[in-house]
């Protein structure tokens, strides 16, 4: 089976990967600090208060493709960290420790770290110089 005519998305869905994974990580951020859509612990300790903002404004960046590889890089050891911090101490497994999403998580902004944002991105626009005079 050929599978070359899939070349020409590669990119796309890259950006569609990106963007996914940014406004479903946003909503973590949302509802420790916006209290929606659930509330969040209250009140919020400041270890959640500095995790919710990195997950509401990180996301919200790497949603639009803003300074993407910092940023999945930052968002994927904060995924690691959350892991090992919340899930971890529960069990070996991630399934039974709950920490499979905060897993997975730190896996997809690495890989977003080293593949890039995809082609529909701040980034990729300001890389050809659309934004210059």
């Amino acid at each position: 089976m050929d599978f070359s005519a899939l070349k020409h998305w590669r990119g796309r869905v890259r950006s569609i990967l990106r963007i996914m994974a940014a406004l479903l990580f946003m909503q973590h951020g949302t509802q420790k600090l916006l209290d929606f859509p659930l509330p969040g612990p209250d009140p919020l300790p400041p270890l959640l208060l500095a995790a919710g903002s990195i997950e509401l404004f990180g996301g919200f960046l790497l949603a639009i493709g803003l300074f993407s590889r910092p940023v999945a890089f930052l968002l994927s050891g904060m995924a690691a960290a959350a892991y090992f911090i919340g899930h971890a101490s529960s069990g070996f497994f991630p399934i039974i420790n709950k920490g499979e999403l905060a897993a997975l998580y730190s896996f997809v902004f690495l890989y977003l770290f080293f593949a890039g944002p995809g082609p529909w991105s701040v980034d990729a626009v300001r890389r050809k110089g659309l934004f210059e005079d």
